[in-house]
């Protein structure tokens, strides 16, 4: 059985559906208390008293801390950096008086239960000095500014090629344009939460909400001083995060922060309405110009974006990096700035960056396309770069050209009629778009530990996370087939900071990472295995090389006679072993790094179909092509690919932050006014894997998919709904005031 390329069930399905699966708010200890995060109603300030007498009388109030009672924390803003943090200095929960965002923590009421807790926290009273405060990106934008310190993995725009003033100048066909999106919120189902259980000596075991159980790990240890030993955390299962879980979050903190001056374990959950102050998708303004020959080659690339940030991190995304990539063009110049707002930190979200910056490039590709009369996937082939324009590499592999084929046949792009409004079916305008999309394909080095048991069952285990994404299942499809054992002989452990080191679950690196880690050590355990079986008396693979042996079913078998074998149990005992456990750290090759670029790639294709009376829009059929190289798992890569489509549609027509700037202070902080795509939203969503092989980026072949589905995505359909219409919108979301205004 080769389980690697075929579709499976997830192997955690079943304690999801059934309610197995325990999440970080779900945990419990016989003396758990309940914290309540009290929060600031105001942008931007300090605080000048907190009345806690009415709350600490409460019967069931345990304490309640304040930036003048905490517990003492490190000293130093760097102790608060995390694996992923931007540059600057980390927000530090109950620190000081100092206001910088609303809806920061000014006081945590900790109870016997949660509802004494949430009604103690309501007779609490602050008193603030309020400051003038600055959350509009539109007037900050006069004092953006290019950001001193990169962030770590982010690569800053690279500096100009050719001179794209002149190109622009010169070229007979051009356009200049400003799109722009609005501030999102990621919005997961389980909110975020940490579970902190007394152990007893100083010792904790944390259960907390995290895209990577060694960051919270690091980020306590440092904090609160604690020596390594005496933390754990655990994150096995995680309800949705999409980059909202990449960073440790206040709740993490106080909740820490409580047990260990409470030496009780202690739960802090946040609200939904809680759950906007910890980041969000910054909004982003995007100035595009593209100058282009007559029959359409593309001679300059001009894209500047500015996105907001707060005022103590400098929080970046590559942004503009892709418009010198996608095409090829000889003159490109790209810039990128940040306005700080009195507002908290962006975070990092599906795809950062790449949504923004490729429905600048896509769109003015379109309208570029309808300038020059040509078929908007003519212009995209008739430009198509073979290199990496940025930094002049070759790709690792790249089956674009085959994605658009493909894509468009399955769509039907031949019978678009290319003239807007021209298609109509009733009261309905009819609207076919397409974008391309592009994400970085990565590897990081990670770590992983294989265990033999005595029984024949295996089990893998790495630090990482499992955030929907599938992890479980495929980690153990990767090592049934390297061990070749059945599915149901390997048990995978993650979301563990005790076990080997991983980075955190994101940027679509983790199966090819922890993939590859899982599938090294087990070709690891087999050499030892092997070596174990060649040192028994009269054994039958004493002469045996690798290449002249199967490993199935349990079994060390010779190819050439598949009777003459060695179990694994025997080669263990041979080698003295009740049981074998093997670790192994893979990396990416830097050769490779130094010499490719890797990527990965999709042909997006949309149908919208428009009310032409009341503007109402439908997303009634998508087609993505995607080149991610190996496809480990048919049915959960499909699942991604469909999910991040999801995303692209909210992006497009659904989801903003409002804010009200007089108050500083995000407005639609529910589920009931921030619009998310929900069932009756989505359509038909065909998805297709086009066949890359790609023996660069990871030893697996693999490409990631988390965050491919996403990109292009919102730009395809608003290129579809100008082809409905007539009406080019540049501002997303695209709401029925836009297309009837």
């Amino acid at each position: 059985m080769t389980y690697i390329g075929t579709p499976r069930s997830r192997v955690d399905g079943r304690a999801k559906v059934t309610g197995a699966a325990r999440y970080a708010g779900e945990f419990t200890a016989p003396d758990l208390a309940h914290g309540y995060i009290v929060s600031s109603a105001v942008a931007k300030g300090r605080v000048l008293s907190v009345e806690t007498e009415a709350a600490r009388a409460l019967p069931g109030v345990l304490e309640v801390f304040t930036h003048e009672n905490r517990p003492g924390t490190a000293w130093l803003s760097g102790n608060y950096q995390d694996e992923v943090a931007p540059p600057g200095a980390p927000f530090r929960p109950l620190y000081d008086s100092q206001i910088q965002f609303s809806g920061q923590p000014v006081a945590l009421v900790v109870a016997e239960d949660f509802d004494t807790a949430r009604d103690a926290a309501s007779l609490i009273r602050v008193t603030y000095e309020a400051y003038p405060h600055q959350t509009d990106l539109h007037v900050q934008r006069a004092k953006a500014y290019v950001p001193s310190k990169k962030r770590d993995g982010i690569d800053p725009p690279p500096p100009p090629r050719g001179d794209a003033d002149a190109a622009l100048a010169a070229a007979p066909v051009s356009v200049r344009q400003e799109y722009s999106i609005a501030p999102e919120h990621h919005n997961p189902m389980e909110p975020h939460a940490s579970t902190v259980i007394w152990e007893g000596e100083g010792k904790i075991t944390v259960h907390d909400k995290i895209q990577g159980a060694q960051n919270s790990h690091n980020y306590i240890t440092n904090v609160f001083g604690l020596a390594k030993e005496n933390v754990r955390v655990l994150s096995p299962y995680v309800g949705g995060a999409f980059g909202s879980g990449l960073r440790p979050h206040h709740q993490l903190a106080l909740a820490v922060m409580a047990s260990l001056a409470l030496k009780r374990s202690v739960r802090v959950s946040l609200t939904r309405d809680q759950m906007f102050a910890l980041g969000y998708r910054p909004m982003t303004i995007n100035t595009m110009a593209l100058g282009a020959d007559a029959d359409g080659g593309l001679r300059a690339v001009q894209h500047e974006a500015v996105a907001s940030t707060s005022t103590y991190e400098d929080y970046q995304e590559a942004v503009v990096n892709w418009s010198g990539l996608a095409y090829r063009c000889d003159n490109v110049k790209l810039g990128y700035k940040l306005a700080q707002l009195d507002a908290v930190t962006p975070l990092d979200m599906r795809a950062p960056g790449a949504p923004l910056g490729m429905f600048a490039l896509e769109s003015a590709m379109d309208e570029l396309s309808y300038k020059l009369k040509m078929d908007p996937l003519e212009l995209r082939l008739r430009n198509y770069a073979e290199i990496d324009g940025n930094t002049g590499h070759p790709f690792t592999s790249k089956e674009l050209r085959a994605a658009y084929r493909q894509g468009a046949e399955r769509f039907g792009w031949s019978r678009r009629n290319p003239e807007p409004r021209s298609m109509k079916e009733g009261r309905e305008l009819i609207g076919w778009g397409m974008a391309t999309g592009i994400w970085e394909a990565q590897m990081q080095q990670t770590s992983a530990r294989a265990t033999l048991m005595p029984d024949g069952t295996l089990e893998v285990a790495t630090a990482t996370a499992d955030i929907g994404t599938g992890t479980y299942t495929i980690l153990a499809q990767i090592a049934a087939d390297a061990m070749g054992l059945a599915m149901e002989q390997v048990m995978v452990r993650i979301g563990d900071s005790s076990l080997p080191t991983s980075p955190v679950e994101g940027g679509s690196w983790t199966a090819a990472s922890a993939g590859s880690a899982v599938q090294a050590v087990c070709y690891k355990l087999r050499d030892e295995l092997l070596n174990h079986a060649r040192s028994m008396p009269d054994s039958p693979l004493a002469n045996a090389s690798l290449q002249h042996v199967t490993f199935t079913e349990g079994r060390i078998a010779l190819r050439s006679d598949p009777a003459r074998f060695v179990t694994y149990s025997d080669a263990m005992r041979a080698g003295g072993h009740r049981m074998l456990s093997l670790e192994q750290t893979t990396s990416p090759d830097p050769n490779v790094q130094k010499t490719y670029s890797s990527y990965t790639h999709a042909a997006v294709f949309v149908e919208v179909r428009v009310d032409e009376e009341l503007g109402v829009m439908r997303v009634t059929r998508v087609v993505d092509a995607v080149a991610a190289g190996k496809i480990l798992n048919p049915k959960t890569a499909r699942s991604q690919i469909i999910g991040g489509v999801v995303w692209g549609i909210g992006m497009a027509l659904e989801e903003e932050t409002f804010t009200d700037h007089a108050l500083g202070r995000f407005m639609n902080h529910n589920l009931a006014e921030y619009h998310v795509p929900v069932n009756a939203d989505i359509h038909e969503i065909d998805v297709i894997f086009v066949e890359e092989e790609d023996d660069k980026t990871s030893p697996l072949g693999v490409k990631g998919l988390g965050e491919i589905g996403i990109v292009g995505t919102a730009a395809a359909i608003a290129n579809a709904v100008f082809h409905a219409t007539g009406k080019r919108i540049r501002d997303l979301p695209i709401t029925i005031d836009k297309v009837i205004g």
